[in-house]
């Protein structure tokens, strides 16, 4: 059965030329699109690559900004060309046409965006609202930790990153769907078998596949649901538990409670760990005004992501991580990859650490108190 090309969007500044004095841009995409939507498996072609210079006319209700925005949503894969130019912007805004297709696409799936690097393009001195947009988009840049290598200064370097992009792009979105195709419905197979537990056989059984995960990405067990994870180079306690409903049914979420409470009563596992780190299991969704409701207070970060919502008080360090849709084997074990992928992808992994290590001293304190 035919299926629709793979959409691919090349996002870039269009007149400035790469390399530096060389041809426009608009060349280099135009070659790209070429060259990807020859690209056949089996006698079937397999991209078909969008560029706003070939784009037809669109309809008078929408401006520029708006049909590339639509075009970021199309596309199966993000290819973004950034030379340090955020873009234009209609009517001096603060951020660049650039800029806002990056952050539509990696706000709504950043597992499809892939960044290559053209070094930076010196700007216009004198154009004051532009050089304001540069340093934004950059600054973006810079916190998000996105993967790209190095810059690259040729056409043929630029070439050759794109090819390596898509290939990685595409292995990379075929295994994220096996892995949705696996989990199959909710009202069959294993997450059926699991809808029929009681509350703590499902509870048992989502804290027995995190640990599972977990250990299959390194971690050795503690014991009583706990285990020792290597993060950034430090051994991280982790605090396994579930939520065998909804987070809104009382009866499910008291099982869990407020489990950093007792943090103190795990100060010997701690002599050779930091944290700990608690990771939730929910059968169902998680908001964040569940997770802060668990917490207590609301002066706290507490993150939706698209594995579930992560929080971590800034005072006393308490940190832990609600898992959604945690409904059979396979869920459970996508929504751990899915956090430790945003961990890395947003740098968050050093903060998480960082206020590890603070949580650990702080526990110490409290068993010691507590004698």
């Amino acid at each position: 059965m035919a299926r629709d090309p793979i959409k691919v969007m090349i996002s870039s500044r269009c007149n400035d030329p790469f390399p530096a004095g060389g041809e426009p841009l608009s060349d280099t995409r135009r070659a790209i699109k070429k060259e990807l939507e020859a690209e056949t498996l089996f006698g079937e072609h397999l991209f078909e690559v969008w560029i706003n210079e070939d784009a037809p006319p669109a309809d008078t209700s929408q401006d520029s900004l708006d049909v590339c925005l639509e075009s970021v949503d199309k596309a199966d894969i993000v290819l973004v060309l950034a030379n340090g130019n955020a873009g234009w912007a209609p009517d001096k805004a603060d951020i660049g046409i650039c800029h806002a297709e990056l952050l539509r696409a990696h706000s709504s799936a950043p597992g499809k965006v892939r960044l290559i690097s053209l070094g930076k393009i010196k700007g216009d001195p004198l154009d004051h609202a532009q050089i304001l947009r540069d340093q934004r988009f950059n600054e973006f840049l810079s916190t998000q930790n996105f993967f790209r290598g190095g810059s690259v200064k040729t056409l043929k370097q630029a070439t050759t990153r794109v090819r390596e992009a898509v290939v990685d792009a595409v292995k990379s979105l075929a295994h994220l769907g096996v892995r949705e195709v696996r989990k199959g419905k909710y009202h069959t197979g294993d997450a059926l078998a699991w809808s029929k537990l009681d509350f703590f056989a499902r509870r048992r059984a989502i804290v027995v596949k995190l640990q599972e995960a977990l250990e299959d990405r390194g971690g050795l067990s503690a014991g009583n649901d706990l285990l020792t994870l290597p993060i950034e180079g430090k051994e991280v306690l982790l605090r396994l538990d579930a939520v065998p409903a909804a987070l809104s049914n009382p009866a499910a979420r008291e099982l869990v409670g407020r489990p950093f409470l007792n943090d103190f009563l795990l100060v010997d596992e701690l002599k050779a760990a930091i944290g700990p780190v608690h990771i939730i299991g929910c059968q169902k969704g998680a908001t964040e005004i569940q997770a802060q409701n668990v917490l207590g207070f609301p002066d706290a970060t507490i993150v939706p992501t698209p594995f579930g919502v992560y929080v971590a008080d800034p005072i006393q360090k308490v940190q832990f991580v609600f898992l959604k849709d945690c409904r059979d084997p396979s869920s459970t074990r996508f929504a751990a990859q899915r956090l430790f992928d945003w961990l890395a992808q947003t740098g968050e992994s050093v903060a998480l650490v960082e206020r590890a290590d603070s949580r650990a001293r702080i526990v110490n304190v409290l068993a010691e108190e507590n004698k």
